[in-house]
Protein backbone atom coordinates (compact mmCIF):
# COMPACT_ATOMS: atom_id res chain seq x y z
CA UNK A 1 0.00 0.00 0.00
CA UNK A 2 1.06 3.70 -0.78
CA UNK A 3 1.00 5.93 2.74
CA UNK A 4 3.09 8.78 2.87
CA UNK A 5 4.31 9.60 -1.00
CA UNK A 6 4.04 8.35 -4.81
CA UNK A 7 5.43 5.15 -5.42
CA UNK A 8 5.26 4.95 -9.55
CA UNK A 9 6.68 1.39 -9.39
CA UNK A 10 3.61 0.78 -7.32
CA UNK A 11 1.48 2.36 -9.97
CA UNK A 12 3.32 0.33 -12.73
CA UNK A 13 2.56 -2.82 -10.92
CA UNK A 14 -0.94 -1.98 -10.82
CA UNK A 15 -1.06 -0.93 -14.69
CA UNK A 16 0.61 -4.46 -14.82
CA UNK A 17 -2.49 -5.74 -12.93
CA UNK A 18 -4.78 -3.92 -14.92
CA UNK A 19 -3.57 -5.25 -18.24
CA UNK A 20 -3.11 -1.21 -19.40
CA UNK A 21 -0.80 1.72 -19.13
CA UNK A 22 -2.36 5.02 -18.30
CA UNK A 23 -2.61 7.94 -20.56
CA UNK A 24 -2.44 9.96 -17.95
CA UNK A 25 -1.25 8.55 -15.26
CA UNK A 26 -2.02 11.51 -12.86
CA UNK A 27 -5.37 10.23 -13.24
CA UNK A 28 -4.71 6.69 -11.47
CA UNK A 29 -2.70 8.55 -9.02
CA UNK A 30 -6.21 10.59 -8.11
CA UNK A 31 -8.41 7.36 -8.21
CA UNK A 32 -6.43 6.20 -5.38
CA UNK A 33 -5.92 8.89 -3.26
CA UNK A 34 -8.33 8.51 -0.44
CA UNK A 35 -9.98 11.29 1.83
CA UNK A 36 -7.72 10.54 4.93
CA UNK A 37 -4.20 11.16 3.20
CA UNK A 38 -5.52 14.76 1.77
CA UNK A 39 -6.73 15.58 5.55
CA UNK A 40 -3.36 14.52 7.21
CA UNK A 41 -1.74 16.53 4.30
CA UNK A 42 -3.69 19.79 3.89
CA UNK A 43 -4.56 18.99 0.44
CA UNK A 44 -7.94 20.27 -0.77
CA UNK A 45 -10.59 17.49 -0.72
CA UNK A 46 -10.87 17.85 -4.66
CA UNK A 47 -7.43 16.14 -4.65
CA UNK A 48 -8.88 12.95 -3.43
CA UNK A 49 -11.01 10.25 -5.30
CA UNK A 50 -14.74 11.27 -4.16
CA UNK A 51 -14.96 13.66 -7.58
CA UNK A 52 -13.92 10.10 -9.94
CA UNK A 53 -15.83 7.50 -7.54
CA UNK A 54 -19.49 9.91 -8.22
CA UNK A 55 -18.67 9.49 -12.12
CA UNK A 56 -17.72 6.00 -11.72
CA UNK A 57 -20.86 4.89 -9.88
CA UNK A 58 -22.97 6.06 -13.46
CA UNK A 59 -20.34 3.96 -15.26
CA UNK A 60 -20.40 1.31 -13.67
CA UNK A 61 -24.18 1.45 -13.67
CA UNK A 62 -24.33 1.76 -17.66
CA UNK A 63 -22.47 -1.44 -18.13
CA UNK A 64 -23.89 -3.64 -15.83
CA UNK A 65 -27.40 -2.43 -17.73
CA UNK A 66 -26.52 -2.96 -20.60
CA UNK A 67 -25.18 -5.96 -20.18
CA UNK A 68 -27.95 -7.44 -18.04
CA UNK A 69 -30.12 -5.92 -20.66
CA UNK A 70 -28.39 -8.46 -23.30
CA UNK A 71 -28.45 -11.07 -21.06
CA UNK A 72 -31.63 -11.17 -19.72
CA UNK A 73 -34.03 -10.93 -22.25
CA UNK A 74 -37.24 -12.04 -20.98
CA UNK A 75 -36.49 -10.17 -17.55
CA UNK A 76 -38.83 -7.25 -16.86
CA UNK A 77 -37.83 -3.98 -15.32
CA UNK A 78 -38.39 -5.06 -11.65
CA UNK A 79 -35.61 -7.96 -12.04
CA UNK A 80 -33.40 -6.29 -14.09
CA UNK A 81 -33.20 -3.72 -11.29
CA UNK A 82 -32.34 -6.03 -8.10
CA UNK A 83 -29.91 -8.13 -10.40
CA UNK A 84 -28.09 -4.65 -11.08
CA UNK A 85 -28.69 -3.39 -7.56
CA UNK A 86 -26.63 -7.28 -6.34
CA UNK A 87 -23.74 -6.40 -8.80
CA UNK A 88 -23.45 -2.56 -8.12
CA UNK A 89 -23.97 -2.86 -4.20
CA UNK A 90 -20.38 -2.49 -2.14
CA UNK A 91 -20.29 -5.88 -0.85
CA UNK A 92 -19.78 -7.42 -4.29
CA UNK A 93 -17.95 -3.96 -5.63
CA UNK A 94 -15.49 -4.56 -2.78
CA UNK A 95 -14.63 -8.38 -3.31
CA UNK A 96 -14.28 -7.17 -7.13
CA UNK A 97 -11.38 -4.69 -5.82
CA UNK A 98 -9.97 -7.14 -3.50
CA UNK A 99 -9.36 -9.52 -6.97
CA UNK A 100 -6.86 -7.07 -8.22
CA UNK A 101 -5.68 -6.18 -5.07
CA UNK A 102 -6.57 -2.68 -5.01
CA UNK A 103 -5.95 -1.89 -1.09
CA UNK A 104 -2.26 -2.59 -1.76
CA UNK A 105 -2.38 0.74 -3.65
CA UNK A 106 -4.21 3.07 -2.09
CA UNK A 107 -2.63 6.40 -0.96
CA UNK A 108 -4.00 6.61 2.47
CA UNK A 109 -3.87 8.77 5.91
CA UNK A 110 -1.48 7.02 8.44
CA UNK A 111 -4.96 6.80 10.88
CA UNK A 112 -6.13 4.93 8.21
CA UNK A 113 -3.26 2.46 7.41
CA UNK A 114 -2.78 1.67 11.01
CA UNK A 115 -6.60 0.62 11.35
CA UNK A 116 -6.62 -1.37 8.10
CA UNK A 117 -9.79 0.92 7.43
CA UNK A 118 -8.22 0.92 3.59
CA UNK A 119 -9.66 -2.65 3.74
CA UNK A 120 -12.87 -2.38 4.51
CA UNK A 121 -15.68 -2.46 2.08
CA UNK A 122 -16.75 0.44 2.13
CA UNK A 123 -13.49 2.03 0.86
CA UNK A 124 -12.46 -0.85 -1.44
CA UNK A 125 -15.80 -0.10 -3.57
CA UNK A 126 -15.44 3.37 -3.24
CA UNK A 127 -12.22 3.39 -4.99
CA UNK A 128 -13.18 0.78 -7.03
CA UNK A 129 -16.21 3.20 -8.50
CA UNK A 130 -13.08 6.01 -8.72
CA UNK A 131 -10.54 4.21 -10.37
CA UNK A 132 -13.27 2.74 -13.20
CA UNK A 133 -13.94 6.82 -13.61
CA UNK A 134 -10.14 7.48 -14.28
CA UNK A 135 -10.23 4.74 -16.93
CA UNK A 136 -13.42 6.21 -18.67
CA UNK A 137 -11.67 9.11 -18.75
CA UNK A 138 -8.17 7.79 -20.33
CA UNK A 139 -9.74 5.41 -22.24
CA UNK A 140 -13.30 5.66 -22.88
CA UNK A 141 -16.53 4.39 -23.10
CA UNK A 142 -15.66 1.35 -24.78
CA UNK A 143 -12.50 0.34 -23.26
CA UNK A 144 -13.96 0.94 -19.86
CA UNK A 145 -17.16 -1.23 -20.85
CA UNK A 146 -15.12 -4.05 -21.47
CA UNK A 147 -12.68 -3.83 -18.33
CA UNK A 148 -15.78 -4.02 -16.16
CA UNK A 149 -17.25 -6.99 -17.77
CA UNK A 150 -13.77 -8.89 -17.84
CA UNK A 151 -13.52 -8.14 -14.35
CA UNK A 152 -17.07 -8.44 -13.03
CA UNK A 153 -17.48 -11.87 -15.46
CA UNK A 154 -17.46 -14.49 -12.51
CA UNK A 155 -20.45 -11.70 -11.13
CA UNK A 156 -22.57 -11.86 -14.50
CA UNK A 157 -22.12 -15.44 -15.00
CA UNK A 158 -23.48 -16.50 -11.39
CA UNK A 159 -26.41 -14.02 -11.71
CA UNK A 160 -26.79 -15.66 -15.68
CA UNK A 161 -26.85 -19.32 -14.46
CA UNK A 162 -28.83 -18.46 -11.47
CA UNK A 163 -31.70 -16.73 -13.73
CA UNK A 164 -32.19 -14.57 -10.75
CA UNK A 165 -30.04 -11.77 -8.70
CA UNK A 166 -27.21 -13.74 -6.60
CA UNK A 167 -28.51 -14.42 -2.84
CA UNK A 168 -28.30 -11.45 -0.49
CA UNK A 169 -29.35 -12.06 2.81
CA UNK A 170 -28.65 -8.60 4.12
CA UNK A 171 -30.76 -7.17 1.71
CA UNK A 172 -33.96 -9.82 2.91
CA UNK A 173 -33.35 -9.32 6.02
CA UNK A 174 -33.84 -5.38 5.67
CA UNK A 175 -36.86 -5.77 3.57
CA UNK A 176 -38.25 -8.19 5.76
CA UNK A 177 -37.95 -6.20 8.96
CA UNK A 178 -38.50 -3.00 7.69
CA UNK A 179 -41.89 -3.82 5.96
CA UNK A 180 -42.93 -5.06 10.21
CA UNK A 181 -42.37 -1.55 11.52
CA UNK A 182 -38.96 -2.23 12.87
CA UNK A 183 -35.39 -0.33 12.58
CA UNK A 184 -33.18 -1.48 9.96
CA UNK A 185 -30.40 -3.80 10.77
CA UNK A 186 -27.70 -2.90 12.34
CA UNK A 187 -24.15 -4.61 12.44
CA UNK A 188 -21.74 -4.88 15.37
CA UNK A 189 -18.15 -6.67 14.74
CA UNK A 190 -17.81 -9.25 17.95
CA UNK A 191 -14.47 -10.71 17.73
CA UNK A 192 -11.67 -11.03 15.17
CA UNK A 193 -9.07 -14.01 15.40
CA UNK A 194 -6.94 -15.80 13.91
CA UNK A 195 -3.38 -14.38 12.10
CA UNK A 196 -3.45 -11.58 9.46
CA UNK A 197 -3.31 -14.06 6.25
CA UNK A 198 -6.28 -15.54 7.24
CA UNK A 199 -8.28 -13.77 10.09
CA UNK A 200 -11.90 -15.36 11.26
CA UNK A 201 -14.41 -12.41 12.19
CA UNK A 202 -17.37 -12.93 14.26
CA UNK A 203 -20.69 -10.47 13.38
CA UNK A 204 -23.94 -10.27 15.41
CA UNK A 205 -26.96 -8.92 13.94
CA UNK A 206 -29.34 -6.05 15.72
CA UNK A 207 -33.01 -5.53 15.59
CA UNK A 208 -34.32 -2.42 17.90
CA UNK A 209 -31.11 -3.08 20.11
CA UNK A 210 -31.41 -7.07 20.19
CA UNK A 211 -28.98 -9.11 18.86
CA UNK A 212 -31.27 -11.38 16.20
CA UNK A 213 -28.44 -13.41 14.83
CA UNK A 214 -24.63 -13.83 14.60
CA UNK A 215 -22.51 -15.31 12.52
CA UNK A 216 -18.85 -15.43 11.04
CA UNK A 217 -16.89 -15.69 7.65
CA UNK A 218 -13.23 -14.83 6.90
CA UNK A 219 -13.93 -11.36 5.93
CA UNK A 220 -16.44 -8.97 7.59
CA UNK A 221 -18.52 -9.07 5.15
CA UNK A 222 -18.96 -12.61 5.04
CA UNK A 223 -19.36 -12.73 8.54
CA UNK A 224 -22.40 -10.23 8.25
CA UNK A 225 -23.84 -12.27 5.43
CA UNK A 226 -24.08 -14.86 8.03
CA UNK A 227 -25.37 -13.19 10.63
CA UNK A 228 -28.35 -11.96 8.22
CA UNK A 229 -29.06 -15.69 7.20
CA UNK A 230 -29.04 -16.28 11.31
CA UNK A 231 -31.61 -14.10 11.56
CA UNK A 232 -33.64 -14.60 9.14
CA UNK A 233 -33.73 -18.52 10.06
CA UNK A 234 -34.87 -17.55 13.52
CA UNK A 235 -37.88 -14.75 12.34
CA UNK A 236 -38.75 -16.64 9.08
CA UNK A 237 -37.78 -20.67 9.47
CA UNK A 238 -35.35 -20.48 6.85
CA UNK A 239 -32.08 -18.91 5.47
Amino acid sequence: MVSSKDNRASFKALESVLGFSFKDPSLLRLALVHSSYCNENDLDPTESYERLEFLGDAVLELAISTELYRRFPLSDEGKLTKTRSSLVRKETLADVARRINLADFLIVGRGVETTEGHRQDSVLSSAFEALVAAIYIDQGNEFTRQFVLRLMDPELNRAEELGAPPENPKSRLQEMVQGQGMEPPRYRLVSSEGPDHGPVFTVEVLVNDQVVGAGSGGKKSDAESAAARSALAAFTGQA
